[in-house]
């Protein structure tokens, strides 16, 4: 029954664990290796007109839904105008005002943008809106009237749905060699202008077809004073999807980002002349580890709540080492129960490990090897004194604080500036390993003492460099939840009850057979 409840248990941790590490990286984006970077795009709009002196009210179509993307943050940037953000029908518009503008004006938007970990996901999204209701049918005049009939029932018939229609429509539309039907229908239209899907979307409206106007940008930082592409839109009482106005194909540009939806002008200047907007691209890289934060704030995901970067930066520091003790413990509870080495202690080596990461590997050693050896000959001598356990715990405290004060004055004195490193040890663990030493030593004598002295240090090293491994502090931080793994782990140790590493090679005579060399007697 036991081993049912720990076997259900290891899964279950493993399970949360892994599942909620494969759900950030997945929808957060967050990256499983340090130092990985992402492009960031930068969209600016600049708004020019001139003003005549008197007041000026600017209204501009702001991004609500980006479709394959994500904005990351957004700025205004407008000099004695007040800002106000208006939200109708899901529709932003930013709304500028002052009571006195004369000559050139201009006014700033940028926003930042990163791809969505699943783009195709969001764009689904976004194209799943609720289904509009299907316009009136127009009541065209001739000879415009018997044109659209013709080609809409040349459409008709070489198509099956709804976007086949559109698609075959657009095609003939667009036909290099138009007939007299395409050429009415055209009516000498620039087939890459607003002016053009506005155009089919009244024709559409002859098939009870709704459709509409989709502004967007196309992210190329080679071109500057870009201006928005006009795309159309069609649903088919499921879902919208893009077509090309000028040649039919079905779907957007990869690097197509939509900037606003509707008929609605783009930008209207009241009390200004010759208003116009440019906008310019730019890219530029971040860390992928802060994208993923600035991912989850703005998606508003649940999965921000599980992130560490909300704390202040001291407390993620102090977390950055405290996540990596279980990983140290790790170190521990495998060497002791798979290899068996000998050890003071439980947890005394990890402690000493974390040391090591103020003073580095090599002289951390020598200062530990130094102070315990001083340490431990104080610390005999004391014993002829036969003082009481609590007072003699406190004078190898004051000794070893001692030692460590002159081994810093000599560094000094010598120019020597990594001795100043060892005030670092903290001084309560190097007096219990110097009396957990002495005690062994009286006990089993000096043997099993160095034994358990060394085995410490060895594994204090070997925590040492699991504790520094860049890597894993980059997933223990920004991934927490593989504490349950490593819960599920010492679980599943603290189950093994085979042979220890070191006991197969100290018995391995009397478990290897010896041959056989009797024979039988004749």
């Amino acid at each position: 029954m036991r081993s049912v409840q720990t076997t259900l248990l290891v899964v279950v941790l493993l399970a949360v664990g892994v599942g909620v590490m494969y759900l950030k990286v997945r929808q957060l984006g967050l990256p499983l290796l340090p130092g990985q970077i992402e492009p960031v795009w930068s969209i600016e709009a600049k708004i020019e007109f001139n003003a005549g002196g008197s007041g000026a009210v600017v209204n501009f179509d702001i991004p609500d839904s980006l479709g394959g993307y994500l904005q990351l943050d957004e700025y205004f940037v407008a000099r004695n105008y007040g800002l106000n953000i208006e939200t109708e029908k899901r529709d932003r518009r930013a709304e500028w005002s002052t009571r006195r503008a004369r000559g050139k004006q201009r006014l700033y938007y940028r926003t930042e943008i990163v791809p969505q970990t699943d783009p195709a996901r969001e764009q689904e999204k976004t194209t799943r809106a609720r289904a509009p209701k299907a316009p009136s049918k127009p009541v065209y005049k001739e000879p415009l009237a018997s044109a659209i009939k013709d080609v809409l029932g040349e459409a008709r018939a070489e198509s099956a749905d709804v976007f086949s229609f559109v698609s075959q429509l657009l095609v003939k539309l667009n036909n290099e060699a138009p007939d007299g039907n395409v050429l009415i229908v055209r009516n000498n239209l620039d087939r890459k202008s607003e002016a053009w899907v506005e155009r089919l979307i009244y024709v559409l409206a002859g098939a009870r077809i709704s459709a509409r106007l989709v502004r967007g940008v196309l992210l190329d930082d080679r071109q500057s004073n870009q201006a928005t592409v006009p795309w159309l839109e069609v649903h088919n009482g499921e879902r919208w999807v893009g077509f090309n106005p000028s040649s039919g194909d079905k779907g957007y540009p990869d690097n197509f980002v939509r900037w606003s939806v509707g008929s609605e002008p783009l930008l209207n200047v009241d009390k200004g002349r010759d208003a116009n907007v440019s906008f310019a691209i730019s890219q530029y890289s971040q860390s992928l580890a802060r994208i993923a934060r600035d991912r989850a704030s703005a998606s508003k995901s649940w999965l921000s709540a599980l992130l560490l970067f909300d704390l202040p930066v001291g407390t993620q520091n102090v977390y950055r080492i405290l996540l990596m003790v279980p990983l140290g413990a790790l170190v521990i509870a495998v060497m002791r129960t798979v290899v068996g080495i000998p050890t003071l202690g439980t947890f005394m080596p990890i402690l000493i490990a974390v040391a090591f990461r103020e003073t580095e590997l090599l002289w951390g050693i020598t200062l530990f090897m130094l102070v315990t050896s001083a340490g431990l000959s104080l610390r005999f001598y004391l014993e002829r004194l036969q003082l009481l356990l609590v007072p003699r715990l406190c004078s190898v405290l004051v000794l070893v604080v001692l030692l460590m004060l002159a081994i810093s004055l000599i560094s000094a004195r010598l120019g020597f500036d990594r001795g100043f490193s060892i005030a670092l040890f903290p001084i309560v663990i190097l007096t219990m390993v110097i009396e957990h030493m002495s005690v062994v030593w009286e006990e089993s004598g000096a043997g099993s003492a160095f034994k358990e002295g060394l085995g410490s240090l060895f594994v204090a090293v070997l925590g040492y460099l699991v504790m520094t491994n860049d890597h894993l502090e980059h997933i223990a931080f920004l991934f927490p939840e593989v504490l349950l793994i490593l819960l599920a782990a010492f679980i599943v140790l603290g189950r093994y009850t085979g042979y220890r590493v070191t006991e197969i090679i100290r018995f391995r005579d009397i478990v290897e057979t010896p041959p056989s060399h009797d024979r039988p007697h004749s």
